[in-house]
């Protein structure tokens, strides 16, 4: 049992936790859905940190990795860490230089266990490396190794800032250097995080040599690498030429499950003791593989949800006033099943961070005829479901000949200016339901937006920074080809999952109002249907 998870927080998958105060660093809390967001401050990082890192040694057997996150100012250190915690709470990230002030330390655990594995410490951006080297240069002997160099700065007053420099006389202040040299000398290895789409300067150069007399592994990480302006392949040349030549992609917010998992095994393959790593990757992998299991569960049992949703109305009653009942409660339901998905990946609709649910296409209402088309969905060919189309009732269910589709050929939008003449045409109405173009489109929106969740970096503060690189535009309609869908099935061949729940309207809270007794009934055919989102094979 993970004692630092209280009674009403939900047990997430990654367990990702805030270390308790300690005197060098700031504690960023990871935040549950069911709390807010707070930052708990501590005293400045101590001399203590730096006087520790002299005796310090390799990482042992079965340790925690203290991973040190370091680089210029505003290249997205924080926004890595957001992304690599999955939490969007963490740090600040603006669009401005130095945001990070000071030492910042969360941890990663093993999500069944509750054992330490890495320790992550977000440190303030080198703001002047150059005058640095400098100093460094110019007062400290060179023939003294790195670390003896770093530690004559730490003692000198320009690391101690505030009063100590003012009555030193002197006007440089490096104290913001001074913190992130403390932590690094106190670490294990450190990633160096470039921002892709900055030029190679000396600046950063100089930033490297600092760095490397800390004499632990450093590792580049490149961060904004989904920009046309990347230049990669310069700072590859210029880090080979010292001796860095192992480096990673990690864009923090065009999110690659996979390129996380090479920035682990990059690291691993530079400690001697890479256990800890090891087990880190063995867990996420899981976690995550299981998160995209409770994903489908979720947007199948909506589904499930949805299809069993029945009004019975007398055969001379204008079905108008339920269609639109049923409408809303549609997108009620729908609403929350996207809630639901948000919160599973660690997006909250708040704001914190802009979410995907503010994209235009999440907020267009599911039974518009526009956005069927817009999809490619096309309704049967037999009855009135052409005619229906936008209102979402299913003409099969109406116990009618095809000689409906005209007597209610003015249907469109959910709008109808003559219900009464058309009710009177229509005759033996009894069950009205959700029609399988409305249900083949809530299932692609839904398997769209968790697409978009599992690329979208929690670095992301911009609701159009969300969409993955297969975002798919408007797509004109597929009439003639049913393989060039971009549907999980095609409209008339609903998976059998939907079919079955057609004729349960105790599996629907909509019809019964009985949410936890529906969703019992619905729940294993809501893992088979799982299933078969995830493979999207029709059938």
């Amino acid at each position: 049992m993970d004692n630092n998870k209280t009674n009403d927080q939900p047990v997430g998958l990654f367990a990702d936790k805030a270390l308790k105060d300690e005197p060098h660093v700031k504690t960023a809390p990871i935040v549950s859905e069911s709390t807010t967001s707070t930052q708990t401050h501590a005293t400045e990082e101590s001399n203590d940190l730096a006087a520790h890192a002299g005796k310090k040694t390799t990482i042992a057997s079965g340790e925690a990795l203290k991973l040190a996150v370091v680089g210029h100012t505003n290249t997205g250190k924080t926004s890595i860490l957001r992304t690599l915690l999955r939490d969007v709470y963490f740090g600040e990230v603006k669009n401005e230089a130095a945001t990070t002030r000071h030492v910042e330390q969360a941890k990663l655990t093993d999500s069944q266990t509750g054992e330490d594995l890495v320790i992550l410490y977000d440190t303030p951006g080198l703001e002047d490396a150059s005058g640095l080297m400098d100093w460094l240069e110019d007062n400290t002997a060179s023939r003294r190794d790195g670390i003896e160099r770093l530690q004559q700065f730490l003692a000198a007053d320009i690391a101690q800032g505030g009063n100590a420099l003012t009555s030193s006389g002197g006007n440089d202040d490096y104290s913001q250097e001074a913190k992130v040299i403390r932590q690094l000398l106190a670490s294990d290895m450190a990633i160096y995080v470039v921002d892709a789409r900055e030029p190679v300067l000396g600046k950063y150069k100089d930033e490297l040599a600092i760095l490397s007399w800390a004499a632990i592994p450093v590792m580049p990480v490149f961060n904004f690498t989904d920009s046309q302006d990347a230049n990669i392949d310069d700072w590859q040349t210029m880090l080979a030429r010292r001796n860095l030549h192992i480096s990673t992609r990690f864009d923090s917010v065009a999110f690659e499950f996979e390129d996380e998992m090479r920035l682990w095994q990059n690291l691993a393959t530079m400690l001697t003791h890479s256990e800890m790593l090891e087990q880190l990757m063995a867990r996420r992998t899981e976690n995550w593989a299981q998160l995209y299991d409770e994903a489908n569960i979720i947007i199948a049992d909506f589904l499930l949800n949805v299809a069993a949703f029945v009004h019975e109305i007398n055969e001379d009653d204008d079905p108008m006033p339920i269609l639109a009942q049923m409408q809303e409660a549609v997108r009620q339901s729908e609403r929350a099943m996207q809630h639901n998905l948000l919160n599973l990946y660690k997006f909250y609709d708040n704001a914190v961070a802009a979410t995907p649910l503010e994209l235009q296409a999440y907020q267009q209402d599911p039974f518009d005829p526009e956005l069927l088309k817009s999809y490619g969905i096309r309704t049967t060919s037999g009855a009135a479901a052409g005619a229906l189309l936008g209102l979402g009732i299913d003409a099969a269910a109406l116990g009618t000949t095809l000689g409906l589709g005209a007597a209610i050929g003015g249907i469109a939008g959910g709008l109808l200016s003559n219900t009464s003449s058309i009710a009177d045409k229509i005759t033996g109405v009894k069950r009205l339901y959700i029609d399988p173009a409305t249900l083949t489109l809530l299932a692609t929106r839904a398997i769209d937006l968790l697409t978009a969740l599992r690329h979208r970096g929690h670095a992301a503060t911009d609701a159009t920074q969300l969409l993955y690189k297969g975002e798919k535009p408007n797509i004109e309609p597929a009439l003639d080809d049913d393989d060039h869908t971009v549907t999980p099935w095609p409209t008339h061949k609903l998976p059998s999952e939907l079919k079955k729940a057609r004729g349960k309207p105790q599996w629907s809270s909509l019809s019964s109002g009985k949410s936890e007794q529906a969703q019992l009934l619905r729940a294993d055919m809501a893992w088979s249907l799982a299933s078969k989102l995830q493979s999207r094979e029709p059938e």
